[in-house]
């Protein structure tokens, strides 16, 4: 029994080693094969084919940000509870008594979140 468990880890080893090592060898062979010849117009900032008349870097308020991190947090949850629906017979009242704890953490970090007035927009 212990030896299959042993084999299921070597699988996951061994697809995390080729996920990882084929993009970087990806990469690596890319780097060698292009051509490189440095040349200043090719550093500037291309925007839609004008020359660049500013810093184009643009500050944006973190509000923006809070909001974009807690629509992924909520999104993700929702990709969660759909396994949970489709299982639930199955599981019966284990499934029941997780989903409650994942949610109650959830709603605890929104808690949170609004008392700390991140979601206010301004």
């Amino acid at each position: 029994m212990l030896n299959v468990y042993v084999n299921n880890y070597v699988i996951v080893f061994v697809f995390l080693c080729i996920g990882v090592l084929l993009p970087v060898g990806a990469l690596a062979v890319g780097r060698f094969l292009r051509p490189h010849v440095p040349d200043e117009a090719k550093q500037t900032t291309y925007e839609s084919g004008n020359n660049p008349f500013h810093d184009s870097r643009v500050s944006f308020q973190v509000h923006y940000y809070m909001f974009a991190l807690l629509f992924v947090i909520f999104d993700v949850e929702t990709v969660f509870l759909y396994p949970w629906a489709v299982a639930y017979d199955k599981l019966g009242w284990f499934a029941f008594i997780e989903m409650f704890i994942f949610m109650f953490m959830l709603v605890l970090g929104l808690v949170y979140a609004w008392k700390k007035k991140v979601l206010r927009w301004m």
